[in-house]
């Protein structure tokens, strides 16, 4: 094995351990490739993705009685590590130099990861409101992804909040499960497409809660029976405040790539998100590849992230072995 500074030059390094990092992390394991992955620490703290914060995912094929997303994301990391891959847990990637090859990887604990390719799975937070019971009640009425949870509520009565496509999609979705669906937006103009607007607009399902903003959650029961009960609102017109009871809400004003350690040297969206070659996982700088949420700003699941992470443990072994970079 070569070796930079006596530090060992490695395959590839995965940066992010949810399902696309570590679908990535078995592929690269099974062609040998003995990748390293550095886990990080990307949702509250917690590493493994925004899986670690879904109470159950019941729309990830091969589990018909549902999983917990905590449980599945314990599966896949030890799926990965059963092939070899060496998993760097309790630490965050700080630094990459990607001016030069091999690569360098700098933690926050002061370790160097050499490598001739690197994969960047760090994937997107959900953007929040930052209200009291937000938190609290996520996972217990609150939820930040209709395809994930809106199965939950049907025949409920929900509401969305936001203004954009993406609070229009959602919408649009819970109405074909949902009783009914609110849509709570701080005014009366809207960031969405006129298409997805109109759209929403035509259902018959679909209320709307205009000039308000929300600011609290209301919750109903204890322990694990506490539920939500409602929003307050406040209508930004005249200052009157009210509870609007709901058995649902759906937080959606978009999601945030986590892409700030990659700002100026790989090209990007204006929305953050990674560019990539269309029908690849390959970025603007040769032996960098980026899969799962951290480059997808439509589909935004766990499926879809596992299988951009799969592409891109291909993409790397065929680039390091059409570039004579493979370390034995």
């Amino acid at each position: 094995m070569s070796s930079v500074r006596n530090v060992p030059v490695r395959n590839v390094v995965i940066i992010g351990s949810g399902p696309a990092g570590l679908t990535a992390a078995i592929y690269a394991a099974r062609a040998n490739l003995r990748p390293i992955c550095v886990e990080g620490m990307i949702v509250g703290g917690i590493a493994g993705g925004q899986l670690m914060i879904t109470s159950t995912v019941e729309n990830y094929p091969g589990f018909p009685e549902g999983i917990t997303g905590p449980d599945l994301m314990a599966k896949w990391k030890a799926q990965a590590e059963r092939f070899g891959t060496e998993i760097v847990s309790g630490t965050d990637v700080v630094k990459v130099d990607f001016g030069k090859k091999p690569f360098t990887t700098t933690t926050d604990d002061g370790r160097e990861f050499h490598s001739n390719a690197i994969i960047i799975s760090t994937g997107a937070k959900a953007k929040w409101l930052h209200i009291p019971g937000e938190k609290e009640l996520e996972s217990k009425g609150v939820s930040a992804c209709a395809t994930c949870d809106g199965y939950f509520f049907r025949n409920q009565d929900v509401c969305v909040v936001g203004g954009g496509d993406t609070a229009m999609e959602e919408a649009c979705y819970l109405a074909g499960l949902c009783k009914s669906v609110t849509i709570v937006h701080r005014r009366k103009d809207f960031r969405a497409s006129r298409i997805m607007l109109e759209r929403a607009r035509k259902h018959p399902k679909i209320k709307w809660m205009l000039d308000v903003a929300v600011e609290e959650v209301l919750s109903q029961g204890e322990g694990h029976q506490e539920t939500i009960a409602g929003i307050r609102v406040r209508n930004l017109l005249n200052g009157e405040v009210m509870v609007h009871p709901t058995q649902g809400l759906f937080i959606a004003i978009g999601h945030e790539p986590n892409t700030q350690l990659f700002k100026g040297v790989l090209d990007m969206e204006d929305t953050g998100y990674l560019k990539t070659v269309p029908g690849t996982t390959q970025t603007n700088v040769s032996g960098v590849f980026a899969s799962g949420d951290v480059q997808d700003h439509v589909y935004r699941q766990a499926v879809t992230a596992a299988g951009t992470g799969c592409m891109a443990a291909i993409e790397v072994e065929r680039y390091l072995a059409a570039n004579d970079l493979l370390v034995h």
